[in-house]
């Protein structure tokens, strides 16, 4: 059997590769990885490459500056890891911005930035590891959706929301179009969580909003980053297409 469908294994040995590296959920989830003993490359902006690093979360992490936004930019950086690591087992699409623009104030600069970084990002991450994927008959691909694209936000503009909505979407159709090449691919919806996105969206709080959590407390970046390791991992191969909601009982699809 392919070790990579073992579950005994789990990720290890596997070569994974997370935009938005330097952020909170991207480095709970470099961490989660490398404890599994996983290769782990972190992709973002080249001025995040210290927070990327602040961290001792292990010898098995790289960084790559890399602009999600720009598809050339993405291929670069998964050539290279595809070079220097010999394959591609993981890709997580973690790179995010958030905005609570009011629709008044939403300029066409400011609207195709959100697009760029949450939905487009996600697309050239698929549109470049797909093809190492399929010459290795075998990946996974998780993207970081949101509550705001199920239910329409919570402290966030109708583009951020827009782009959520439409990470879901091509979940569904990445999964359906690469599901064949034993590609899966799947989404994770957090509900609000303590970063410092959340924390400078609306003045957003760790009290925030609590009364409607059924579990009683904002999220962490590492309850997602659990999520993304479980739908990472040969303990998910009967699960591909869908949006995980990791919320504490925020929202219920």
């Amino acid at each position: 059997m392919d070790p990579r469908l073992s579950t005994n294994e789990g990720i290890r040995g596997q070569v994974a590769a997370i935009t938005g590296g330097a952020g909170s959920i991207g480095r709970a989830t470099a961490a989660a990885f490398v404890q599994e003993g996983a290769t782990v490359w972190l992709l973002d902006l080249p001025e995040a490459q210290e927070t990327a690093e602040m961290d001792s979360i292990g010898a098995n992490i790289a960084f790559l500056p890399t602009d999600v936004g720009s598809a050339t930019n993405v291929q670069n950086s998964l050539a290279q890891i595809k070079e220097k690591s010999g394959r591609i087992d993981i890709a997580v699409g973690c790179a995010g911005v958030a905005a609570g623009t009011p629709l008044s104030e939403i300029t066409t600069e400011n609207f195709d930035e959100i697009i760029a970084v949450n939905l487009r990002g996600c697309f050239n991450l698929i549109q470049a590891v797909a093809p190492a994927m399929e010459s290795n008959g075998y990946g996974k691909i998780v993207l970081l959706g949101s509550v705001a694209g199920h239910q329409g936000g919570v402290k966030s503009g109708p583009h951020y929301v827009a782009a959520k909505a439409g990470v879901h979407g091509l979940t569904r159709w990445a999964s359906k179009n690469l599901g064949p090449s034993n590609i899966y691919v799947n989404a994770v919806a957090p509900g609000p969580v303590l970063t410092a996105m959340w924390a400078g969206l609306g003045g957003g709080t760790e009290e925030d909003q609590l009364h409607e959590y059924a579990i009683k407390r904002l999220g962490r970046p590492e309850d997602v980053a659990q999520a993304i390791l479980f739908l990472s991992s040969p303990a998910s191969n009967w699960i591909t297409g869908i949006t995980l909601d990791v919320n504490g009982g925020f929202y219920f699809s």
